[in-house]
């Protein structure tokens, strides 16, 4: 089981390149990748999210990349001709207007103009800083996963741990649910001989108020449904990638707690009841957490 929420560092020193990857990942209900990154490695963008894929199913990921490139290379240099033209013409001109001014414009000083001569920048990343940043990536999201491992192991606990809690309610409920009915049974026997004082009471008129009063209170479908869930809860906590199917899980805890309360006509079950829903809704707060 992994959390969702995590940070990864990697990077790569080697012949004059260092190379840094930082990755951030909170929680989220879908995979979505936000790649920042100098703009020589726009063009990797697309591949940096493709990789992150493969590891990651859910959750924001940050991915952070930094560089220096201080290896000795060839510069190439770029003449902007439009520019050395516009700056010969200007210093014609200047010396049509002023002759007695001595002509010291020479090729050497043409090149010393602003904007003249250009160094030309890559505009994407060699094979070198390319394979750079791939190593820098994969030993970041290696970081990144272990400690996503560590953290989903704690939460993997922590949610088994109300698990027993939870099934320890159910086995309250079930055990005070066959009473509910006998409990209703005997205060309306009561409530009637008060009524009718000392008026013999219709049993086969009670036995049927008490049946169907069991029939529309009764909660074994609710109860078994639970049990189910919770073997299935600790069955699917086993597998890496969990968190849609206890986000569904966790659903149908909802609801079948829903129900027992709404058919509930027994302060004891509403007690459980509320008890148990508490619980769950501490599990599917700790199971958005999860990948």
């Amino acid at each position: 089981m992994f959390s969702m929420t995590g940070f990864g560092r990697g990077e790569y020193k080697n012949g004059g390149i260092e190379l840094t990857v930082e990755i951030k990942t909170v929680n989220n209900r879908y995979l979505d990748v936000s790649v920042k990154c100098p703009r020589i490695f726009s063009s990797q963008e697309e591949a940096v999210r493709s990789a992150l894929r493969k590891r990651l199913t859910r959750g924001h990921a940050d991915v952070f990349i930094s560089y220096s490139d201080k290896r000795e290379r060839e510069k190439t240099l770029r003449l902007d001709e439009s520019c050395a033209s516009a700056y010969v013409s200007a210093a014609n001109r200047v010396k049509q207007l002023f002759p007695e001014i001595s002509d010291d414009v020479s090729v050497t000083s043409v090149l010393r103009f602003p904007d003249v001569i250009r160094t030309e920048d890559a505009s994407a990343a060699d094979d070198e800083l390319v394979s750079a940043l791939c190593a820098a990536l994969d030993c970041a999201t290696d970081k990144l996963n272990e400690m996503r491992a560590v953290e989903g192991e704690k939460l993997a606990n922590d949610m088994l741990s109300r698990m027993k809690e939870i099934e320890k309610l159910v086995a309250g409920i079930q055990k005070r649910a066959p009473l509910v009915a006998q409990s209703y049974r005997e205060k309306l026997e009561a409530k009637m001989k008060k009524l009718l004082e000392g008026i013999e009471v219709d049993e086969g008129r009670l036995l049927t108020e008490a049946a169907l009063f069991a029939d529309k209170s009764n909660i074994d479908e609710e109860l078994t449904r639970l049990n189910s869930h919770i073997s299935q809860f600790r069955e699917i906590c086993t597998e890496p990638l969990v968190g849609r199917k206890l986000d569904f899980l966790v659903q149908e805890f909802n609801r079948e707690a829903n129900t027992i309360c709404s058919k509930s006509n027994d302060i004891e079950v509403t007690r459980l009841g509320l008890a148990l829903k508490n619980e769950i809704e501490k599990v599917r707060e700790q199971v958005q957490n999860v990948e």
